[in-house]
C-alpha cells in the first residue's frame, strides 16, 4: 500500500501550485475550528460567568466574542468550500491522466494479454477501479490532511489548557490508534479480494451479453444463471467480509469517543471543585475532546473508501506493469520511386509503390522493393511452451501468388497468419518477408503492408464510410466507394438509410453478418497492400455473393502475395499452392489437381464437401 500511494502521490506532483493552495485551505479550515473552540473559555470565564446574578449586563463585548468566533468559523467554511473545489479539479485531472497512460500502455500490450482475460475485467480497470480511486482523491485524501491538522492543533491547545487531562488523551489515543491497526489491517486484504472478484463478475457480464444468443440457441439459461449466483457469491463474500471489519470500526471509535469524553468530563469535574481548574477551561477542554475523537473517527470512517481504492490502484498500476510488446525491428516501409533501371529512392509522398528501408551497421542504408515473397523456414512455435501447434513448417509464396490452408480445427491455419504478423513471435525457425527476417522488421510497418480480414469481423461505431476508411486513415470518398463495389459491399450500402453516412453502433447489429463481413474485406481493400491475408474472410457469405466477390477478389489479389484459410474449398481451387494442415504439420501441397491426383486428405475433404453440396 504505502508503494501504491507513493505512486499516486507522483501523479499528484504535477498539480504542486493547486496542492498549495489546497493544503493551505485545509490548515485554514482545520485550525478555524480549533481557534474558534478556544474562544469557549473567555466565553465563559469572562462573560457567562459573571453574568450570573445581575440585572442588566454590559453585552457589548459578549456580543464582539461571538461576532469573532462566526468570523473565524465563516473563514473555515470559505477555506473548506475552496480546498474542495480545487481538490475536485485535482482529482479529475489525475484521474484523466491515469486513464490515458492506462489505455496508451494498453494498446502496447501484446495480443497475448488480452488472449488470457476476459475484456470486462480489463474493463473493470477503466471503470470500477479508477472511480473508487477519483472517490479516494476528492474526498478521502483531503479528509485525511485536514484530521491529521485537527487532531494536532487540537493536541497542543489541550495540552496547553491542561497537562493533566491530556495524559489521560494520550492513552485513549493509543487505544483509538490500535484499534485502527488491528481492524483496518483485516479489511484491507478482503478489499484487494472484493476488486479482484468485481472483475471476474464484470467479465462474466460482459461475456454473457455478447454469447446472449448462443445461451438462448442451446437453452443454458439455467446453467448461466447457476455460473452467475456463484461468481455473485464469491462477490458478496469478499465484499461483505471487507465491509463488516470496515463498519464496525466507525461504531468501536465513536463509542470509544464517548468513553473518552465522560472520563475527561469527570476528571475535569473533580479537578474544578478542587479549585485546579475554572469552567471556561473545562467547556473549552471538553469540546477539544469530542473535535480529538471526530477526525480520528472520520479517518477509520473513510478507511474502507481508501483501502477500496488502493486495492483498485494496484489493479490499475498492475495493468501499466504488464510487459509491452516488445519490438526490435529496425527495417521500416518507405514510398518509393522505381527508375527504369531498377533503381530504388525514398519518396516524401504516396507513390504506389513500397519499398524496405534497411540500415546497416557500417551506416550505409539500403531499399528493397516490396513485392510480398513470403517464405517460413522449419518454424516451430506453440502459444505455450508445453504444446507445440507448428512443428516444422517450411513453405514459401511467391509474389502474385495465392496460397491456400486447408485442415481440420486446430490444426494451425490461423496460427500461421499469426506468426507472419507478428502477433506472436517465432521461437525456432525463421520468416522472411522479400528476403528480411520478419524480426527486423517494425511491427507497426510490416503490419501496414498486410492486409488481414479476420473471421470475427469487428465494426466501430461510426459511419459505413468511416469504418472502411479504418484500413487507411487518408483514403478519399473515391477510393472507399471503390474498395465498397470490388468487394461487392457498395450495392446494399447504397440502399442503407443513409448510404455511407450510416451510423453503425453495437458493432454493427443492424447489418447482417454476411454485409458486416463485406465490409470488412472493403476495408482490407481500400489499404492496398502488397500481401492480403483472409482468415475464413467469405464463410458468413452466401454462395452467390461469394461468386461475386471472387472476380472483385481476383481483380484486388493480382500482383498481390494472397493468404486464404477456409473451410469452403470451393474457393480455395483456384489457388496456386494448396497447404493441408494437420496436428501442426504440412501433410500434403500442390494445387487443386495435384491434390485430387493424390487422393489423399484433401481429396478426401474436397470429395465429402463436393457430396453435401
Amino acid at each position: 500500500m504505502k508503494k501504491t500511494m507513493n505512486r499516486l502521490l507522483k501523479y499528484l506532483l504535477d498539480y504542486k501550485l493547486q496542492l498549495i493552495f489546497i493544503v493551505i485551505a485545509i490548515m485554514g479550515s482545520a485550525l478555524s475550528g480549533v481557534a474558534g473552540t478556544y474562544f469557549l473559555k473567555p466565553i465563559i470565564n469572562d462573560y457567562v460567568v459573571p453574568f450570573v446574578g445581575r440585572e442588566n449586563p454590559d453585552l457589548s463585548g459578549f456580543i464582539r466574542m461571538i461576532g469573532m468566533m462566526v468570523a473565524i468559523y465563516a473563514a473555515g467554511i470559505v477555506c473548506s468550500y475552496t480546498y474542495g473545489r480545487l481538490m475536485i479539479t485535482v482529482s479529475t485531472g489525475t484521474m484523466k491522466k491515469i486513464r490515458v497512460e492506462m489505455f496508451r500502455h494498453m494498446q502496447d500490450l501484446p495480443i497475448k494479454y488480452f488472449d488470457s482475460r476476459t475484456h470486462g475485467e480489463t474493463m473493470s480497470r477503466f471503470t470500477n477501479d479508477t472511480d473508487t480511486l477519483r472517490e479516494m482523491l476528492s474526498q478521502g485524501l483531503p479528509q485525511f490532511i485536514s484530521s491529521t491538522i485537527s487532531v494536532t492543533g487540537v493536541f497542543v491547545m489541550m495540552v496547553l489548557l491542561s497537562p493533566a487531562l491530556t495524559a489521560l488523551v494520550i492513552l485513549m489515543f493509543f487505544v483509538m490508534i490500535f484499534a485502527v491497526k488491528k481492524i483496518g489491517g483485516k479489511s484491507a486484504a478482503y478489499f484487494k479480494k472484493q476488486q479482484k472478484e468485481l472483475g471476474k463478475f464484470n467479465g462474466f457480464i460482459e461475456e454473457m451479453i455478447e454469447g446472449q444468443k448462443v445461451v438462448k440457441v442451446f437453452s443454458h439459461e439455467d446453467k448461466v444463471k447457476k455460473e452467475f449466483d456463484d461468481i455473485n457469491e464469491n462477490l458478496r463474500m469478499a465484499a461483505s467480509s471487507a465491509n463488516t471489519f470496515a463498519n464496525i470500526l466507525m461504531p468501536i471509535m465513536g463509542n470509544l469517543s464517548y468513553v473518552h469524553y465522560a472520563l475527561t468530563a469527570t476528571a475535569g469535574a473533580v479537578l474544578a471543585v478542587n479549585g485546579y481548574m475554572d469552567l471556561g477551561t473545562i467547556g473549552s477542554y471538553l469540546q477539544y475532546t469530542r473535535s480529538f475523537s471526530q477526525p480520528i473517527t472520520m479517518i477509520s470512517q473513510q478507511l474502507n473508501s481508501v483501502l477500496t481504492a488502493l486495492a483498485g490502484a494496484e489493479r490499475i498500476f498492475a495493468l501499466m506493469d504488464e510487459p509491452v510488446e516488445v519490438d526490435d525491428g529496425y527495417v521500416t516501409l518507405v514510398d518509393a520511386v522505381i527508375d527504369e533501371n531498377k533503381n530504388i529512392e525514398e519518396a516524401s509522398h504516396r507513390t504506389g509503390t513500397w519499398a524496405w528501408k534497411h540500415p546497416h551497421s557500417d551506416g550505409t542504408i539500403t531499399y528493397t522493393e516490396v513485392k510480398g515473397d513470403v517464405r517460413f523456414e522449419d518454424v516451430t512455435f506453440g502459444y505455450e511452451e508445453s504444446k507445440t501447434v507448428l512443428d516444422g513448417i517450411s513453405l514459401f509464396a511467391k509474389p502474385g501468388q495465392k496460397i491456400a490452408f486447408v485442415g481440420s480445427t486446430g490444426a494451425g491455419k490461423t496460427t500461421i497468419t499469426n506468426l507472419i504478423n507478428r502477433f506472436y513471435d517465432v521461437p525456432d525457425g525463421k520468416i522472411r518477408y522479400d528476403g528480411i527476417n520478419i524480426n527486423k522488421i517494425k511491427k507497426d510497418d510490416l503490419r501496414r503492408s498486410l492486409g488481414m480480414v479476420l473471421q470475427d469481423t469487428h465494426l466501430f461505431t461510426g459511419t459505413i464510410m468511416e469504418n472502411i476508411r479504418y484500413g487507411k486513415l487518408d483514403a478519399t470518398d473515391e477510393e472507399v466507394i471503390q474498395a465498397a463495389k470490388l468487394a461487392n459491399a457498395h450495392s446494399f450500402i447504397k440502399h442503407m438509410p443513409e448510404g455511407y453516412n450510416t451510423v453503425l453502433t453495437s458493432d454493427g447489429t443492424n447489418l447482417s453478418q454476411g454485409q458486416r463481413q463485406l465490409l470488412a474485406i472493403a476495408r482490407a481493400t481500400v489499404a492496398d497492400p502488397p500481401v492480403l491475408i483472409l482468415d475464413e474472410a467469405t464463410s458468413s457469405i452466401d454462395t452467390r455473393t461469394e461468386s461475386l466477390i471472387e472476380k472483385g477478389m481476383d481483380t484486388l489479389m493480382h500482383g498481390r502475395t494472397v493468404f486464404v484459410i477456409a473451410h469452403r474449398l470451393s474457393t480455395v481451387r483456384n489457388s496456386n499452392a494448396i497447404m493441408v494442415l494437420e496436428h501442426g504439420k504440412i501433410i500434403e501441397r500442390g494445387n487443386h489437381e495435384d491434390l485430387i491426383e493424390q487422393r489423399g486428405k484433401y481429396y478426401q475433404l474436397y470429395t465429402g464437401m463436393f457430396e453435401l453440396s
